[in-house]
């Protein structure tokens, strides 16, 4: 227009001025034909600076990456985006080398890469030069040397930087703390030193810093992370003890007190050691030399503790001379033996169906430590015969005693829903207990809804979440009928207490436990205290669950983690229902909550909304207007897959199995960013 403007009096050239700019606009189209920059041109001159085992194998230059008419890779390892590169997932590939980003930085619609577990070395390539780069995976490489701020300076679009597993140096680049989107940053495992910079962004969703060499206070910005993302450094504050004010002590003055208390202590082992020998008997010496080493009346009752603290520190294999007591002719009194042999065996069994084995067959077992929780460890117990069980070593469990506690596991042992993963044994001391279950191989709920994206794993889809939702409500509605004098009978629930099986029917684990965990420990720890009812007048109802199911649902179909659990207490004024109704609108239309890489959404929305609502009226914070259990689930069975098709699921599911992987994680991110 300038240029038509600038010659309007000279008429004589209008034509000329057309005919020029349609020469210009045709020389705009082959300029990257000409130079060598179409998408197939630039990935190959990427490829080069990697070394690889047939990554690039298909890589063909005469082929574009992208087919514009299908939206489908051509090429290996690229992901597609109408039409264009959009991104790139090189995951174990034994790839090493360096990244050329300079080549990337000409794809105008890259948007992810993905290079984990592969043998990259080097400093960590200039990102910034990528500036429309939203989420980046370089975990588990070798990685090295300090990162600049320059590196991530200007990325206003990263939302995901993974660098867990490498060997980074230096400081954390402190412009990480002002990314506007960052909402995930993976650092563990490497050699930062120096303090946390400070990090103020709303929605940082899952961050980690464990295991480098980290020091000082931690920012009052990510108070609210589990002390987990903070281990293996020197921090303090925050979910860590509080930093002392006190000067440190000098080291000579450590070491001093140190020599001094070793020789007390020496000293009072020498003084029992004689005065033993002066007392024993021929007889008691006799008795002792045909013990072996930890056996005894007093001891062997706590085996148990004894083999589970050694798994915690990381044995892979508990010794059976550990777990089960000596019973050779040279030991004490075989009566005694008899009877502290069967006190350590005592595993008592709530199911006939199950092949039976003792606690010594548990503690000889290969064994595995699945996590720890706030009643205590999970370990995966491998038994010889064959079957793989699940170990809860629970410590804060003494609010009854013994007999009422045998009871309460009686009836748990005479449930079965297929919603509910059983208890089968379990073993009562009065300082801890065991509560015996079958392994289920396709871990928990939370790890598929928050730790899988991390990973690039595709995320469930919309079918899949709803058939979750109906299955857990459904082992909800079971306990409600069979557990009718128990307020709340399930009392813990959370999506890391929500197994899966192989096909995604959701397993409810941790059930009905209030009675018998010590109130206090309850009160600080457990779900059902959370409910805005205890925070409010200090008990729990009826309606307790319902709340919790609430909460579960809107996690389930948001994607966001309810961060209120992870109070101690009666939990924050803020929770995941309170954040959903501020962000919807009054007629509950274009609402933005649902999770992005939720997959199967297409004609689904209205049903979508549908259980939004029921997760909300769930919620309800008046407990007259909340629904009741068997309201709740007479809803949630109203949903379906689709609007207005009630046998989508089966046709969608074939199609959705064949086109699973990390491009669908991205399939639903928008480009207009």
């Amino acid at each position: 227009m300038s240029v038509a403007h600038r010659y309007s009096n000279h008429s004589r050239h209008h034509h000329y001025d057309h005919l020029l700019f349609a020469v210009l606009l045709l020389a705009a189209f082959a300029v990257p034909a000409k130079s060598g920059n179409s998408e197939a041109e630039i990935l190959l001159r990427f490829s080069k600076s990697l070394q690889q085992n047939g990554a690039f194998a298909n890589w063909n230059p005469n082929v574009q990456p992208c087919n514009k008419t299908t939206d489908k890779s051509n090429w290996a390892n690229v992901i597609c985006e109408n039409g264009f590169v959009f991104g790139l997932q090189l995951e174990n590939k034994g790839l090493s080398g360096t990244i050329d980003v300079d080549a990337l930085k000409d794809l105008p619609n890259f948007r992810t890469i993905s290079v984990m577990n592969n043998n990259i070395e080097g400093p960590l390539p200039t990102l910034s030069k990528v500036a429309g780069l939203k989420t980046a995976y370089f975990s588990n490489n070798k990685f090295s040397g300090e990162i600049d701020n320059n590196v991530f300076e200007g990325m206003h679009w990263l939302k995901k930087l993974h660098l867990e597993h490498n060997q980074f140096t230096g400081k954390i680049p402190s412009v990480l703390g002002k990314l506007p989107k960052l909402t995930e940053l993976r650092l563990e495992n490497n050699k930062f030193v120096g303090q946390i910079p400070d990090f103020n962004q709303e929605r940082l969703m899952d961050m980690n810093f464990s295991n480098n060499s980290l020091e000082g206070p931690i920012p009052r910005g990510l108070y609210n992370l589990k002390a987990s993302a903070f281990e293996g450094n020197d921090l303090c504050d925050g979910p860590l003890t509080k930093c002392s004010s006190e000067p440190k002590i000098a080291l000579w003055t450590i070491i001093l007190v140190v020599i001094v208390v070793v020789a007390a202590i020496a000293a009072i082992v020498v003084v029992i050691i004689i005065l033993r020998q002066r007392k024993q008997t021929p007889e008691m010496e006799t008795r002792a030399t045909g013990l072996p080493t930890g056996a005894g009346g007093a001891t062997n009752p706590k085996v148990p503790s004894a083999d589970l603290d050694r798994m915690e520190q990381g044995s892979s294999q508990v010794m059976a001379s550990a777990a089960v007591p000596d019973r050779s002719p040279e030991g004490a009194g075989g009566g005694n033996k008899k009877h502290e042999t069967q006190a350590v065996q005592k595993l008592l069994f709530l199911k006939d169906d199950i092949e039976k084995f003792d606690l010594p067959d548990l503690l000889k077992a290969s064994a595995e430590i699945l996590g720890s929780g706030v009643f205590g460890s999970t370990y995966k117990a491998a038994l010889n015969t064959g079957p793989v069980m699940v170990v809860k070593r629970f410590r804060q469990m003494n609010n009854v005693g013994k007999e009422d506690f045998h009871e309460h596991m009686r009836r748990l042992g005479r449930l079965s829903h297929k919603n509910l993963l059983p208890v089968v044994a379990f073993y009562y001391r009065k300082e801890e207990k065991l509560l015996v279950s079958e392994y289920v191989n396709n871990v928990s709920l939370a790890v598929h809804l928050h730790g899988n994206k991390s990973r690039g794993q595709p995320s469930l889809d919309w079918p899949t979440r709803l058939k979750i939702i109906k299955g857990v409500a459904k082992g909800l509605l079971y306990l409600y009928n069979e557990l009718p004098s128990l307020t709340a009978p399930h009392g813990h629930l959370k999506s890391s207490n929500v197994l899966l099986n192989e096909s995604y029917e959701p397993l409810l684990t941790d059930y009905a436990l209030l009675p018998v965990v010590n109130l206090e420990h309850a009160q600080e720890h457990m779900i059902a205290y959370k409910s805005p009812e205890f925070k409010h007048s200090g008990r729990i109802t009826r309606k307790n669950d319902v709340w919790t199911l609430g909460i579960l649902i809107l996690e389930i179909i948001t994607g966001k983690f309810p961060s209120n659990f992870l109070q101690q207490g009666k939990g924050s004024d803020t929770d995941l229902a309170t954040w959903v109704r501020s962000v919807v609108n009054e007629d509950m239309s274009d609402v933005e909550v649902f999770e992005k890489d939720m997959r199967g959404t297409k004609n689904a929305e209205g049903e979508m909304m549908k259980l939004l609502k029921i997760g909300l009226g769930c919620c309800n914070l008046d407990i007259d207007k909340r629904f009741d259990m068997k309201e709740a689930m007479e809803r949630i069975e109203e949903v379906k897959e689709r609007d207005g098709d009630d046998d989508f699921y089966s046709s969608y599911a074939s199609e959705a199995d064949s086109t699973r992987g990390l491009s669908d994680d991205f399939s639903q991110v928008p480009m207009n960013i």
